[in-house]
């Protein structure tokens, strides 16, 4: 208890650095800070509104998070874009949130039995390293074409990557309802495991035995995702099921290790470089600390192929989120030429099916802990009658 209460200490620290790290000077403070070339960035203005909206964000995508494992990123990032924040600033801001949030999320679900730590660190190792080129991409392209040229390239990647997991993961979900099983195994982890170049490790909570040098290239992908968009997640947690041969419930919590590590390092290089907006961190953790643990306890009452559900629910109606947005960065880029009242349908779609996609992912989570819940008790009633 000593131990665990001296690293608490530790890890608390170094967050209360990184958010010192991480304040704006007075002009960044008003809502500016210097980029690349000497050029401008706006950080997005604060109002009541907007800030309520952070605050309900962060808890759902905390609650999303604590379900899933991947850090709500591919929510929380959107969702800052959708309020108006630079892409380099949302993504950079999220990370930075993120990782306390990940800490918090971890335990919980250690207390379940359902973190493998040593696959974890396994995994930190590549994912570290990752989240630095990571970084170094982002800001090489916010350098060369600005801030609409970030925009849309974080746009054309979440629309990209979320659709085609989306879209696997529920074909995926969907065979296990039809076989009437818990949840499906990968066949394909099943060849990966025969890859046997030491070393081999074995792990226990994950109960899998796979080669190092194969869990190095999915952790490499996973920082370096999680660097240039903030999702590392919809590598980490779907790489550990289809590759590694992880249970969903196992790879969502393992992942938040990894979301922990890459976190606290990334943001430190992020905030060095003054992108991160401190007031949006804030806002997002007050109500995501308290949505993770209550998505970590719903993992409790759900069947796994549920989490599967969750996940290709959310990203596909994300996805299409960020598609409608496109056309937006293409104009300010002089690509494509739209008149004012266009851009400006094409913005306010793109938040409200972004406000439909964190609804969803609540009422999907909240609803089924419910009935599983409702149904646990009927059960237990039942027993208690028959015993009686």
């Amino acid at each position: 208890m000593e131990r665990r209460n001296k690293v608490l200490r530790w890890v608390l620290v170094a967050c209360g650095l990184l958010l010192l790290l991480s304040i704006p000077s007075p002009g960044e403070a008003a809502g500016e800070a210097v980029g690349a070339g000497g050029a401008v960035k706006q950080f997005v203005h604060l109002n009541g509104l907007s800030m309520f909206y952070l605050v309900i964000l962060g808890f759902l995508g905390g609650l999303i998070s604590g379900f899933i494992g991947s850090g709500g990123a591919f929510v929380l990032t959107p969702g800052m874009m959708a309020l108006g924040a630079p892409a380099a600033i949302a993504v950079a801001s999220n990370m930075c949130h993120k990782f306390p949030k990940a800490m918090v999320g971890a335990y919980k679900r250690y207390k379940y039995g359902q973190v493998d730590i040593k696959l974890g660190l396994y995994m930190a190792i590549s994912a570290v390293v990752g989240v630095q080129i990571g970084i170094y991409v982002q800001k090489i392209v916010l350098a060369r074409w600005g801030a609409a040229g970030s925009n849309l390239y974080v746009s054309l990647a979440f629309v990209s990557i979320l659709t085609l997991l989306g879209l696997y993961m529920l074909y995926d979900a969907r065979r296990a309802v039809r076989t009437n099983s818990e949840d499906t195994t990968s066949k394909l982890a099943e060849k990966v495991k025969k890859f046997s170049l030491p070393p081999v490790i074995n792990f226990e909570v994950a109960n899998t035995r796979v080669s190092f040098w194969v869990i190095v290239p999915v952790g490499l992908a996973t920082g370096m995702l999680a660097a240039t968009i903030a999702v590392g997640g919809f590598v980490g947690v779907p790489g550990m099921i289809y590759l590694l041969g992880v249970s969903p419930v196992v790879a969502s919590a393992t992942e938040l290790i990894v979301a922990f590590l890459m976190g606290l390092t990334g943001s430190i290089t992020w905030a060095l470089g003054g992108f991160i907006d401190i007031r949006m961190v804030i806002l997002i953790m007050a109500g995501s600390l308290i949505g993770v643990q209550l998505g970590a306890v719903g993992t409790t009452y759900v069947k796994e192929y549920m989490i599967k559900f969750v996940m290709a629910a959310i990203m596909l109606i994300v996805s299409i989120s960020r598609a409608i947005a496109i056309p937006t960065y293409l104009d300010q880029l002089g690509i494509l030429k739209l008149n004012e009242g266009t851009v400006k349908v094409l913005s306010n779609t793109s938040f409200i099916i972004m406000c439909v996609a964190l609804a969803t992912g609540g009422v999907i989570i909240l609803g089924n802990m419910w009935k599983r819940k409702r149904e646990l008790q009927a059960q237990s009633e039942t027993v208690v009658a028959v015993k009686s």
